[in-house]
């Protein structure tokens, strides 16, 4: 961290309101009317992460350690806080990681417009990785917004946004190495990556190719992820300019689960507006670390025209359920996508998918793995979706039966009444 960083944080640290709130009520505290969501507590049963200890984030914080914040500095102070004690961080308002802009990240000497001269494939042809003088100030560039806009949790940490309208616009949550963190209530815009680089290996024409996800799950335990709003925002992809003609991409995923991560529990968010959105195990080499974890459960999300990856899962034991999928006409991959060694169980899910789109893209095969899907519906109806996989798409042939039935269930909803059950109730602002 820079000097400059360092004296940010001080300067924020000491402006930090401290905040008294009650004592917890319980482990349903969250769920009750006029309960305090900070001190809520992961039902019992209710997926992966109320396994084992289950998850209770900072429910039991001191009064010294509740701490509401207004601004992006404070965030980052509250959390940077000593101790694994527990702690409560509310959020207040939105909080803008990159209000300077991305200026204020430039390393001295760098030229866009150098920089896409000197990489345009009619110089530099499609053959090697870029490198030299501009390609060097961009990564410096890259990695001074990086150090701006990364914030670690650390274990036992509650992050709630306070009200309706809550959020982080251009942060990236760091949940990593971590045990028992809740984030709740929070509406979530992409960070805009200020200094994609251009790849001219990547495919056939090359692509642009970028950093930072709104909220990363690596190599921690006991994660509870619920009411929030992940999108996009002021810059959807539509409004992203093309250079080369490939789009200059500035955009992530939206959640990673990764490395190692396991007991997790994805509940009541809204996914919207992105491409490649949530990605459960990033790598088919991963093996040896994440084998036997990456478990997550998956439940009464909105998933709403996001192109692919609503997840892609590998190796983990994933359980989507009651889940609403919404599919317009436009851009699509898929919705689920079968990676190595996965064990992927889709069961009652709706999907709410325009006339041009097939059902059977739903699913995606990356590599051989079994999936069971159960009790979905498709525009208010019963579809088998791997029977109609199979038949839409011989190619890649799926294989029935992950193997696994899950069991860490509370409320399971009939899919016909998911899409109003999950439309209504699902995402940032809608705490009950």
């Amino acid at each position: 961290m820079n000097r400059r960083s360092k004296q940010l944080g001080l300067v924020a640290a000491t402006a930090l309101v401290l905040t008294v709130t009650a004592p917890t009520a319980g482990a349903h505290a969250g769920h009750r009317p006029g309960a305090d969501p900070a001190r809520a507590t992961l039902p019992a049963g209710d997926g992966w992460a109320s396994a084992g200890t289950g998850t209770t984030g900072g429910a039991a914080a001191d009064a010294s350690r509740v701490f509401t914040v207004t601004t992006w500095e404070e965030f980052r102070a509250a959390l940077a806080v000593p101790g694994t004690e527990p702690r409560i961080v509310k959020v207040v308002g939105t909080l803008n990681a990159t209000a300077a802009g991305c200026a204020a990240f430039e390393a001295p000497g760098y030229d866009f417009a150098r920089y896409l001269a000197d990489y345009d494939p009619a110089v530099w042809g499609y053959e090697n990785e870029v490198s030299g003088p501009q390609e060097e100030l961009r990564a410096a560039s890259a990695t001074a917004q990086g150090l701006a806009i990364k914030v670690k949790v650390p274990a036992n940490t509650t992050i709630v946004g306070v009200g309706r309208n809550a959020g982080i616009t251009g942060g990236s949550l760091q949940v990593q190495g971590v045990d028992n963190v809740v984030v709740r209530n929070l509406t979530l815009e992409s960070p805009l990556d200020c200094f994609p680089q251009w790849d001219p290996t990547d495919g056939a024409t090359g692509a642009w190719n970028s950093e930072y996800d709104s909220l990363v799950v690596y190599g921690s335990t006991h994660v509870w992820i619920d009411h929030n709003t992940f999108t996009d925002g002021a810059t959807p992809d539509s409004s992203l300019p093309s250079y080369y003609g490939e789009v200059y991409q500035q955009h992530d995923g939206e959640l990673d689960v990764v490395r190692g991560a396991d007991l997790v529990t994805v509940s009541w968010n809204v996914f919207t507006d992105h491409d490649k959105t949530l990605m459960i195990g990033n790598s088919d080499s991963a093996g040896a670390t994440d084998r036997g974890k990456l478990r997550v459960t998956l439940h009464h999300n909105l998933f709403d025209n996001v192109v692919e990856r609503a997840p892609r899962v590998r190796f983990g034991q994933v359980d989507a359920y009651n889940n609403h999928f919404v599919v317009p006409d436009g851009p699509y991959v898929y919705s689920l996508g079968i990676g190595q060694e996965s064990q992927l169980v889709a069961e009652k899910n709706a999907f709410t998918l325009a006339a041009s789109v097939p059902a059977g893209k739903i699913l995606k095969k990356w590599k051989d793995a079994p999936v069971t899907t159960a009790g979905n519906y498709v525009n208010g109806a019963p579809v088998d979706l791997l029977a109609v996989h199979n038949e839409q798409y011989p190619e890649e042939l799926l294989r029935a039966d992950a193997g696994w039935a899950p069991v860490l269930r509370t409320r399971v909803d009939h899919p016909r009444a998911v899409p109003g059950i999950v439309d209504h109730r699902a995402g940032a602002g809608r705490l009950r």
